[in-house]
C-alpha cells in the first residue's frame, strides 16, 4: 500500500528512533523524504539504503536560519512540500529543581521552539499545495509525570500549540495533528541501552504488557500524513499501550501480575 506516492516529507529528529521509523515507512508507502538531524555522521549513514527517495541535511531545529535551508533543501531536490513531522526532541530526567538553567533552555528550544520555527517555516511550502503537519507531543503531554516536568511541560505546549494550528490552518487546507508516543523503545528513552526484555517488565503494569517500537509510532504517522486521515484536524493520537487509559486495582479481576 502506497498511500504517499507523490508526497513529499520533511522528518526532523530523523536518524535514529521514531524519526528513523518514520522515514522508513514513509519511503515504504511511496513519499520522498528529506531527513534531517542534528547528527551528521548518523544522519548520511542512515538513508543509504533508500536511494533517491531521501537526502539528508544537517539541521538544528531551534535555528532559524537551519529551518530556512531545511525548506530551500526540501524545494530544490523535490520540489515542494506535503507533510511536515516534528518530531526532533531532547529529554533529560531529573527531579523539578534539579533541572539546570543550560536543560531547561535545551528542552523550551529543541522540543517547543522547534516545532514552532518549523511550523512557520513550512507555511508557504504547505500552502501552496495543502498538506499535513505532525507535531509529535508524548504521553507526558497528556498527565502528568515525575522526573521529566520540564518535558511534561513542552510536550503539553505542543498539544496545546497543535489544536490552535488546526483551527488557523484547517480552512487554508493543512491539517494539523500531534501524536503522543509512550513507553516507546528507543536511544531517547532508553540511554542506558537496557535489554528488551528487561525493558518490557516495566510495562507490566500497563495493558499492551510491553515497550513500544519506533515502528507503532511510524505506523500512526503514516495514517496521520495520508488521505486516510482527512477529517482528522487537531487530533491527539495517542500510542501508548494504554499507559494513560486508567489504572489497575492490584489484586482485582482484570488486573495483571504486574499491576
Amino acid at each position: 500500500m502506497q498511500r504517499l506516492k507523490g508526497k513529499v516529507a520533511l522528518v526532523t529528529g530523523g536518524a535514529s528512533g521514531i524519526g528513523a521509523g518514520i522515514v522508513k515507512r514513509f519511503i515504504a508507502e511511496g513519499a520522498k523524504v528529506l531527513v534531517t538531524d542534528v547528527n551528521e555522521d548518523l544522519g548520511k549513514s542512515s538513508i543509504q539504503a533508500y536511494g533517491d527517495s531521501a537526502q539528508f541535511l544537517r539541521q538544528d531545529v531551534s535555528s532559524r536560519d537551519d529551518w530556512a535551508k531545511a525548506m530551500h533543501a526540501v524545494e530544490a531536490q523535490f520540489g515542494g512540500l506535503d507533510i511536515l513531522v516534528n518530531n526532533a526532541g531532547v529529554l533529560f530526567f531529573a527531579p523539578f529543581e534539579g533541572y539546570s538553567d543550560a536543560q531547561i533552555e535545551m528542552l523550551i528550544h529543541v522540543n517547543l521552539m522547534g516545532v514552532i520555527y518549523g511550523c512557520q517555516a513550512a507555511l508557504p511550502l504547505l500552502e501552496k499545495r495543502g498538506g499535513s503537519v505532525i507535531n509529535m507531543s508524548s504521553s507526558d503531554g497528556l498527565e502528568g509525570a515525575n522526573a521529566v516536568s520540564i518535558y511534561g511541560a513542552t510536550k503539553f505546549a505542543v498539544r496545546g500549540l497543535t489544536k490552535s494550528l488546526a483551527l488557523e490552518w484547517g480552512p487554508r487546507g493543512i491539517r494539523v495533528n500531534s501524536i503522543h508516543p509512550g513507553g516507546i523503545d528507543t536511544p531517547l528513552s532508553n540511554p542506558q541501552g537496557n535489554k528488551r526484555e528487561d525493558v518490557n517488565k516495566a510495562y507490566a503494569r500497563y495493558p499492551s504488557q510491553r515497550a513500544g517500537d519506533p515502528s507503532d509510532i511510524a505506523a500512526a504517522a503514516a495514517y496521520l500524513a495520508s488521505d486516510d486521515a482527512s477529517y482528522c484536524m487537531g487530533m491527539e493520537l495517542v500510542v501508548d499501550g494504554g499507559m494513560t487509559a486508567g489504572h489497575y486495582y492490584a489484586g482485582l479481576p482484570g488486573a495483571p501480575k504486574g499491576a
